[in-house]
């Protein structure tokens, strides 16, 4: 299914285990450059994730509550990570699409309304005023 909403290109790498809060969304670990930001309905671009084997369990909970991002932008594989996207789709869920992109190309997207098509494009609808 295609995601689409503003982009909320994080300047770090992430835990989601820890780092987002399962029951709003937003970013709680307070050495991230972007703490207190909320992941919900954002095309979220990740460069890498800070590994943990919880962190599927977290993005299963943010499918489950409705805060969930609307895509999942990946600079690196996540296994782990991704395998709630999986589990959510078993359950009944509908999960955000996930996307693979070399990070160097994140920055084209702050600040932008993106639309992540089922086929992996995307596409910039408006742009804005910066993160």
């Amino acid at each position: 299914m295609p995601g689409r909403g503003p982009a909320l290109v994080l300047q770090a790498p992430i835990s989601f285990w820890g780092g987002v809060d399962p029951r709003d969304g937003r970013i709680i670990d307070g050495r991230h450059p972007q703490y207190g930001a909320a992941v919900a309905m954002k095309v979220l671009f990740v460069p890498a994730t800070i590994g943990s084997s919880s962190a599927s369990s977290v993005l299963l909970e943010l499918v489950r509550g409705g805060v969930a991002p609307a895509a999942l932008i990946i600079g690196e594989p996540d296994a782990i990570l991704l395998l709630g996207l999986i589990v959510a789709r078993e359950m009944g869920w509908e999960p955000p699409i996930a996307v693979r992109l070399d990070p160097e190309h994140f920055s084209a997207f702050c600040g932008r309304t993106v639309e992540v098509g089922s086929d992996g494009t995307l596409d910039i609808l408006e742009g804005g005023s910066g993160q």
